[in-house]
């Protein structure tokens, strides 16, 4: 049932005098439940359960750890339909999407547990003593990680289930040994307190510790600063925008003790298409890019916002089946009346400036918070000479740069800034001739794609979801897969340690 409190801990609350509703972006109305913003009081109450379950919970085995994440995706299919309508109606998705982004998420949670059910996701290590080493005897040294403490997640607009309250960064924290306060996002917040309630009925079965999660519901920035300073959280996962992500990263960097923020942000992730792959097969990637940019309303983190091409005497017959294509799929909704204005907003941006030309446009009315799809082209001189062309629109938009040859080509890769992917559109007999164009994307992006879409990002150990600034705010790190779970946890080493005082991993 959503009742539009908090959870502190297992424990409903609704004490504060703010409150906000969410919006039905297909009929551009109100829902009904009223959310009530958390006061300064039930943050400090929810930060300092959480610090007290963190003494429990980081010496809790992986064997349970990996019961209660599997708890979560149960309890999260036994909300069954009320959460794929909830979803819906709050996101403008359709059920489809609602239902594989569920079914990614309980994977999510089950990766982790199957990572967690052992001890060799840690890496650990051990150097024997050397007693009788020369010039000076060796120590016994033993190497594990443990888990950081109270960890802050922000759900995310685009992804309500998968990088939202029992999504990536949840469950990796979890794992990880660290409880968790989600900030929901106001664009979803019943969507967000349905899934609480999965989490608290799983921790509660599975005897975890009260205090392990918590859920707060807040307006603009006031409940998120107020997290991200309190000095008991020792991390944050954000996924959003590029000011959000900053904004937040500056708060934990001007703290007393400043706290490592995973901030996965904007990206308008290049996509390299050779001549020949444009002569021998323009129109299937035309179709199949058309379909890739107006995925889900263009509201993917890796929507290809950014095409490059050499201009030969079939680039202008591409572009043009490209626009075409891409317009002739319906319009769609956008996730909610300030994502539908920044698009906008963004797209009217990057048109206006000098040598863009808007090749088409979706130009017959469409509804209220749906998106009008549209493909524009610039030169590559004329984007090498002004960073604001570069800018990411978030929505079915793409930029077609047009270079004279491939040095301006490699020059405009190098200029961009960090981006989660690039991809490489290319035939058999371009591979020779690629190694530069590869080594320029390398040093610009999290993942390099060949002969495919960015968007999809599949779960599983290989997967990298990060890259330079301002892709992400430490491209060391990924949002997705298992490895998402070294960002919860920092290394530690025992010198000397009597057996039964090493962690279990580590004893002799």
């Amino acid at each position: 049932m959503i009742t539009g409190k908090n959870y502190i801990g297992n424990k409903l609350s609704a004490t504060g005098n703010y409150s906000f509703k969410t919006i039905n972006p297909k009929l551009n109305t109100e829902n009904p439940t009223a959310f009530v913003e958390a006061t300064p009081e039930e943050i400090e109450e929810a930060t300092q359960l959480a610090a007290t379950a963190f003494k429990t919970f980081r010496n809790v085995s992986g064997e349970d750890k990996a019961k209660f994440l599997n708890a979560i995706a149960d309890e999260i299919l036994a909300l069954d339909q009320e959460l794929i309508d909830v979803y819906t109606t709050e996101s403008g998705l359709p059920e489809g999407r609602a239902i594989g982004e569920r079914g990614r998420t309980v994977m999510q949670l089950k990766s982790f547990a199957n990572l967690v059910a052992n001890e060799d996701w840690k890496g650990n290590t051990f150097d024997a003593a050397m007693p009788d080493r020369q010039p000076l005897p060796k120590d016994d040294l033993r190497k594990t990680v443990i888990p950081i403490g109270p960890v802050v997640v922000f759900g995310a607009s685009n992804f309500p289930f998968a990088f939202s309250t029992a999504g990536g960064d949840t469950a990796s924290a979890l794992a990880a040994g660290c409880p968790v306060i989600v900030k929901a996002h106001e664009m979803h917040a019943a969507t967000s307190e349905l899934v609480a309630s999965a989490i608290i009925k799983a921790a509660e079965k599975t005897g975890m510790p009260n205090g392990v999660f918590s859920h707060l519901s807040g307006r603009g920035t006031v409940v998120g600063s107020a997290l991200v300073n309190h000095p008991k959280i020792k991390g944050v996962g954000f996924t959003g925008s590029i000011g959000a992500g900053r904004a937040i990263f500056n708060l934990a960097s001007q703290r007393e003790e400043p706290i490592p923020v995973y901030a996965e942000m904007g990206s308008i992730n290049p996509v390299v298409i050779t001549p020949n792959a444009i002569a021998n097969r323009g129109e299937a990637i035309a179709t199949n890019y058309a379909g890739s940019i107006t995925l889900g309303t263009g509201q993917f983190c890796t929507n290809p916002g950014l095409i490059l091409t050499i201009e030969d005497e079939n680039t202008p017959d591409f572009i043009t089946a490209l626009a075409e294509k891409t317009v002739a799929i319906d319009a769609q909704c956008m996730l909610h009346p300030n994502i539908k204005a920044g698009f906008v907003k963004n797209s009217d941006s990057v048109t206006a400036q000098g040598g863009v030309s808007t090749v088409a446009k979706i130009t017959s009315d469409v509804a209220d918070n749906f998106a009008a799809s549209q493909i524009a082209t610039v030169s590559g001189a004329d984007f090498l000479a002004n960073p604001k062309i570069h800018q990411e629109v978030f929505g079915p938009f793409s930029l077609v740069v047009t270079s004279k040859d491939e040095a301006e080509l490699i020059e405009i890769i190098e200029a961009l800034e960090g981006q989660l992917t690039g991809t490489i559109i290319a035939e058999d007999n371009d591979i020779a001739n690629l190694s530069e164009v590869v080594e320029a994307l390398t040093n610009r992006v999290g993942r390099i794609i060949f002969n495919g879409v960015p968007t999809g990002v599949e779960v599983c150990p290989s997967m990298h979801h990060g890259g330079p600034y301002p892709a992400s705010t430490n491209a060391k790190y990924t949002s997705v897969g298992t490895d998402a779970i070294q960002r919860w946890v920092r290394p530690i080493s025992y010198q000397s340690f009597p057996s039964e005082l090493l962690p279990k991993g580590l004893q002799k």
